[in-house]
């Protein structure tokens, strides 16, 4: 636990430039940057000390006993979560559901403190991971933790499933089982080279092998259209935005996929759950992406773009936004 809340607050806590243009706690923290490393760092002071961090009595109502009891369970979920809370957002959920049965003003005073997010900032999350497989799935897709680099887009990722998954194990090429095998041994006998020539015919063979906690993982790589959405391309208005969003939902996460089929570029299309949460919910809320109503006609979809709609929120923010499908086929035909 103190490991993983000295790597947040070495990697986070790092002095606010000047000319930020977020609003300031009194940790001089921006919400947009370390505010989470803050409070790993005030987790990992009581941790050691059980003291609570000076001044935020200002900002709550409740007595230093009752904070020290916050604590205690916020320190219990931040070890529970896997992986802990890496955005604003995700610790400002956290501390919600943590403290959720205490006084409104605690739980406000407390985001505060950090430049958290306030609750009714945030984006309210209406679905969870159905319990059994819905209609129409192929199959179900257990990930390993996503790298950030591996987000191409608002509506596409790639993602990596471990061989030892029950569906793959049957699915592995003999030439990459054996090259993996003779991989290894080359490593062990430090014949680098020889290890590095038989890694590139795995990755060729369109698997890789992953080093995750320091334990090597054969993995095989899959594209993911997200299923139901369509995000601005990175050239347009909010494509960046839409792009950052996904990488912040998805990085260092294992996520569940339930896959419904191929698109024509040889991708996965899937509903994607992380931590509980429906990506395409967030995104479609958040304003940065389009329900992709010619391939998709769910009535929940088409409901949370119409809320970002009205209340202009991404893209909606323009009074005619491009749609992303018009500005592909636009550019194929070189206008």
């Amino acid at each position: 636990m103190g490991n993983a809340l000295r790597f947040l607050c070495g990697h986070c806590c790092k002095p606010t430039e000047a000319g930020d243009s977020y609003s300031l706690g009194p940790h001089g923290v921006s919400a947009a940057t370390v505010g989470v490393s803050a409070l790993a760092r005030d987790l990992l002071h009581f941790e050691i000390t059980s003291q609570v961090p000076e001044g935020l009595g200002k900002h709550v109502v409740s007595s230093k006993k009752a904070q020290a009891n916050w604590y205690r369970k916020l320190l219990e979920a931040w070890k529970e979560a896997k992986p802990p809370p890496k955005t604003p957002e995700e610790a400002a959920r956290l501390v919600i559901q943590t403290l959720k049965r205490h006084q409104k003003a605690d739980v406000e005073g407390l985001l505060a403190f950090y430049g958290l997010p306030l609750p009714h900032t945030l984006i309210q999350v209406s679905t969870g991971i159905p319990t059994s497989l819905p209609e129409g799935v192929k199959f179900e897709m257990p990930t390993l933790p996503v790298d950030a680099k591996a987000v191409a887009d608002g509506d596409t990722i790639t993602v990596y499933v471990g061989t030892t998954d029950p569906r793959e194990s049957a699915y592995v090429p003999r030439e990459v089982q054996t090259a993996n095998v003779q991989r290894s041994k080359a490593r062990a006998e430090r014949n680098y080279g020889k290890a590095d020539a038989l890694h590139k015919k795995i990755v060729e063979a369109g698997y890789r092998v992953l080093n995750i906690q320091n334990q090597e993982i054969l993995a095989r790589k899959y594209r993911i259209r997200l299923r139901g959405i369509d995000a601005p391309e990175s050239a347009m208005p909010y494509g960046k935005e839409a792009k950052e969003e996904l990488a912040n939902l998805v990085q260092g996460k294992c996520l569940r996929i339930f896959v419904y089929g191929e698109d024509r570029y040889g991708r996965c299309v899937g509903d994607i759950y992380c931590n509980g949460i429906f990506v395409q919910e967030i995104m479609l809320k958040k304003g940065l992406a389009w329900h992709y109503t010619a391939y998709d006609q769910r009535w929940e979809l088409e409901t949370w773009e119409k809320e970002a709609r009205a209340k202009r929120v991404g893209l909606w923010a323009s009074p005619n936004p491009e749609k992303p499908w018009e500005w592909r086929k636009d550019r194929r035909e070189g206008r």
